[in-house]
């Protein structure tokens, strides 16, 4: 407890300083190794990304919360960094947002993003969603900040209202959830630069951004966030969007030409990927503890 007590507080800080703090995504434990060992302060678990991975399936609503939680807590078990978990919209009405916060604090997150979509729920990038009123979402995320033991724990209010009913009403409930106490605010899916000046004008930060490669959001570089007023920038389908192309194109070669020669000055080596993984330290640990 102790041990994540420190993490939502390194979290908490990061969001509340005044410099641009990139996120990668992850959906697994060795991809949460790759970002810690790449000098990330934190990173988020992405629903996309865990239904992709996990299932083989879109984000669409599939993804339940017992297999968030499992992934969950693979993840905050190999990384010494705060996880913020993709929640989606909590798993249903108060009562379940209430557990939902309960259990992802006890799997060891440092934070979670709530959104206000209808469930079931898709990614923010795609066409066709609907969000809850904002009234009903501030019920839920009331019971999101009276349910969690630790102040510290990271809530970050997303809204997806920028689709279906437009920026205005998106600014509107970005004020709003942070009027009721969120830590943080996400205005999902804005479609241009003057929309993210917008939002980054008039809604209260800190401000997260989601930049998702060729999806409705100019993806910018962080510095140029952090002077539209944004200080948490997610990169969060980044690392998935990579290893999906390296394994089409490598499992491609291997099944035209019946070899890996050719993909050799592409891949990490063996002894290297022992690193990424532990593997001296655990072989220094059966050292330790072996019987001569």
């Amino acid at each position: 407890m102790q041990a994540n007590k420190r993490k939502t507080t390194a979290l908490k800080a990061l969001a509340m300083g005044n410099e641009v703090v990139i996120v990668p995504g992850i959906f697994d434990a060795l991809s949460a190794k790759i970002a810690a060992q790449a000098g990330f302060e934190a990173a988020l678990v992405t629903g996309y990304a865990v239904s992709a991975t996990l299932l083989g399936e879109p984000d669409f609503g599939l993804l339940t919360m017992a297999e968030m939680l499992d992934v969950t807590r693979r993840i905050v078990s190999a990384v010494d960094i705060p996880v913020v978990v993709d929640c989606d919209t909590g798993y249903g009405n108060p009562i379940n947002v209430t557990r939902t916060i309960k259990e992802f604090e006890r799997a060891g997150a440092a934070g979670v993003i709530l959104e206000d979509q209808v469930w079931p729920k898709r990614c923010g990038h795609m066409m066709g969603k609907q969000v809850i009123s904002m009234e009903e979402n501030i019920q839920k995320l009331r019971a999101a900040l009276d349910s969690r033991n630790d102040p510290d724990f990271v809530i970050v209010a997303r809204t997806d209202a920028r689709g279906p009913l437009g920026l205005e009403e998106a600014i509107r409930r970005g004020c709003a959830y942070k009027e009721e106490g969120a830590d943080a605010i996400f205005v999902e899916a804005p479609r241009t630069i003057e929309e993210l000046r917008q939002i980054g004008e008039n809604v209260p930060g800190p401000l997260v951004a989601n930049m998702i490669e060729r999806g409705l959001t100019p993806t910018l570089p962080a510095r140029e966030l952090a002077a539209l007023g944004f200080r948490l920038v997610g990169y969060v389908l980044t690392g998935l969007y990579c290893a999906a192309y390296a394994l089409r194109e490598a499992y491609t070669e291997l099944r035209e030409r019946g070899t890996s020669v050719a993909l050799e000055d592409r891949m990490v080596w063996f002894g290297d990927f022992h690193t990424i993984i532990g593997l001296p330290e655990k072989m220094d640990l059966e050292s330790k503890y072996r019987c001569d």
